[in-house]
C-alpha cells in the first residue's frame, strides 16, 4: 500500500445462510460455480490485487467431494493472476448440516476445517474465519431470521461467543501450518441514534457494536459493560476468561459500511412503517435507517472510521462497499467512501484498502436473506443474464485502480447527500 492511498480490493457476496433446513448459496445464484475460472479472469482484467474469496465450510467440508477440486483450480487461478486471496471460511452461516452456532462443538469443528484449508493451501496469508460474527449472532440468535431461529439475549450471547472462540481456534490452527498468517476480522460498522427517551437503548447498542474486536483485543474484562451484560444473560465467567487467556488481535480490522448500518430509534412508531417496529421489553419503538431521519448527531463513515481507529489503533480496511442502485449511483457511493478514505489517511488514520463488494451481484438482501433467491442487486458486474457484463461502474473502478490518488468527483451527488432522503419527520426534541 502506498502511504497516502488505499489499495482497491474486490469481494464476492458469498453468504451461505440457512433457513430451517434450506441452505441459500449466493455463489450458486450468481452463477460463479458454472463460470469458474472465467470469473477469475474477469476480476484479473479489472486489476484488483486482493480478493475476499470464499472457502466456505458448508460447501467444502468434505475434501473428497468434487467441489474441493473445483476450489483448488480457482485458488490456483488466483495465484496465477497474482491476485491475493483473503480466504473466508464462514459467511453468515452456521456450518454444515451437523453443526449449529449454539452447539458447544462448533468452535472445534471449524478449527478442524481451518487446519485442512491451511494444509491444502499453505501459501495463503490472509484469513477471515467468520465474517461479521456479531451480525450473524444477532440474526440467528436474537431476531430468529436464520437458523437455528432463536430469539433471546442468552442464545445470542452463546452463539456469538461460540463464533468468537471458533475464530481464535481457527487462527491458532492456521498459524501452526502458516506461521505468518494474518487475521482480517470483518464486522458491520454501525451506530445507533435515538430520541432522548431511548438514549439508554442506543447507548447499549453503541457499546455492543464493538464486541467482536473488543473481545479479540482483550478489552472485555471485569469493569467493561459487556462483561457484566454477558454474565447477566447467563454466560459463564470461564467462557469470557478464555478470550483474556487467548488474545487474537486482528492484523487488519475490516469494516463493512452500508447506508443501513446507522440506525435511529423512536418511541412513536406510528409515523414509521409497521415492519420497523420492535421492543426491548421496556419500550416499543421504530428502528429505521438513520440516513432517513434529520437528526443532529455526528454521523457518517468519516465519524465512524475515526472512532474505530481511535479505539484500536489497528489498520483498517473497508471490506464491503456496495449500494443497490444504478451504475451512476454505485459510482457516486464508491467515490464518496473513497474520498473519505483519502481524507482520513491525510489525517493519520491507517486505512489499507477499500473493497468493491458483490463482484457479480447479490440476491435477497432487500429482505435480509429470508427469501430465496430473492431480488437481484447488480454488483461490479451485472450477472443477471448469467454472464458478467461490465457497466460504467466497472469502467470507473478500472480507472481508479490505475489512478488511485485521484479524488473523484461524481457528476451527481448521491441521494444520501440530498434533503430528499428524509422520509420521516425531523426530530425537534
Amino acid at each position: 500500500m502506498a502511504n497516502n492511498t488505499p489499495e482497491l480490493w474486490g469481494g464476492l457476496e458469498c453468504s451461505y445462510n440457512r433457513i430451517d433446513d434450506t441452505y441459500a448459496d449466493q455463489l450458486d445464484y450468481c452463477g460463479h460455480y458454472r463460470r469458474g475460472i472465467l470469473d477469475i479472469q474477469c476480476i484479473a482484467q479489472l486489476g484488483v490485487k486482493a480478493l475476499r474469496y470464499p472457502v466456505i465450510w458448508e460447501r467444502y467440508h468434505n475434501p473428497s467431494d468434487l467441489s474441493w477440486s473445483w476450489l483448488t483450480r480457482q485458488m490456483n487461478a488466483l495465484r496465477y493472476y497474482k491476485i491475493t486471496p483473503i480466504a473466508g471460511l464462514l459467511h453468515h452461516g452456521s456450518g454444515p448440516i451437523h453443526a449449529s452456532l449454539n452447539n458447544p462443538s462448533f468452535p472445534r469443528e471449524l478449527e478442524k476445517y481451518a487446519a485442512r484449508v491451511a494444509e491444502t493451501f499453505p501459501w495463503l496469508e490472509y484469513f477471515t474465519p467468520i465474517n461479521e460474527p456479531l451480525t450473524t449472532a444477532r440474526f440467528c440468535g436474537l431476531y430468529g431470521f436464520w437458523y437455528p431461529h432463536l430469539k433471546s439475549a442468552k442464545s445470542f450471547a452463546e452463539m456469538f461467543l461460540n463464533e468468537m472462540k471458533a475464530v481464535v481456534l481457527a487462527m491458532n490452527a492456521i498459524r501452526k501450518v502458516i506461521p505468518g498468517a494474518k487475521l482480517i476480522q470483518t464486522e458491520d460498522l454501525g451506530k445507533t441514534f435515538s430520541t432522548p427517551l431511548l438514549r439508554y437503548q442506543a447507548d447499549f447498542e453503541n457499546v455492543r457494536r464493538w464486541l467482536t474486536n473488543d473481545l479479540l483485543c482483550g478489552f472485555i474484562k471485569p469493569g467493561h459493560a459487556m462483561w457484566d451484560y454477558l454474565l447477566w444473560v447467563g454466560v459463564s465467567q470461564e467462557k469470557l476468561e478464555f478470550f483474556l487467556q487467548n488474545l487474537c488481535r486482528p492484523d487488519i480490522i475490516g469494516v463493512d459500511y452500508y447506508l443501513t448500518s446507522e440506525r435511529f430509534l423512536d418511541e412513536t412508531p406510528g409515523k414509521y412503517p409497521s415492519n420497523t417496529y420492535g421492543s426491548n421489553g421496556k419500550h416499543h419503538y421504530a428502528d429505521v435507517e438513520a440516513i432517513r431521519v434529520q437528526h443532529r448527531e455526528k454521523h457518517g463513515p468519516n465519524v465512524l472510521l475515526k472512532e474505530c481507529w481511535e479505539r484500536y489503533k489497528i489498520p483498517i480496511a473497508i471490506t464491503e462497499i456496495h449500494i443497490h442502485g444504478s451504475p451512476e449511483e454505485q459510482i457516486a457511493w464508491f467515490s464518496y467512501l473513497w474520498n473519505t478514505c483519502l481524507q482520513l489517511i491525510s489525517q493519520g488514520v491507517d486505512i489499507r484498502a477499500a473493497t468493491a463488494w458483490a463482484m457479480f451481484g447479490s440476491y435477497g438482501w432487500s429482505k435480509l436473506l429470508t427469501e430465496n433467491p430473492g431480488e437481484y442487486e447488480r454488483g461490479v458486474y451485472d450477472a443477471s443474464s448469467g454472464r458478467p457484463v461490465g457497466t460504467a461502474y466497472t469502467d470507473f473502478l478500472r480507472d481508479l485502480i490505475k489512478n488511485p490518488k485521484t479524488k473523484h468527483q461524481s457528476h451527481n451527488r448521491g441521494w444520501w447527500q440530498l434533503s430528499e432522503r428524509f422520509l420521516f419527520e425531523e426530530m425537534l426534541r
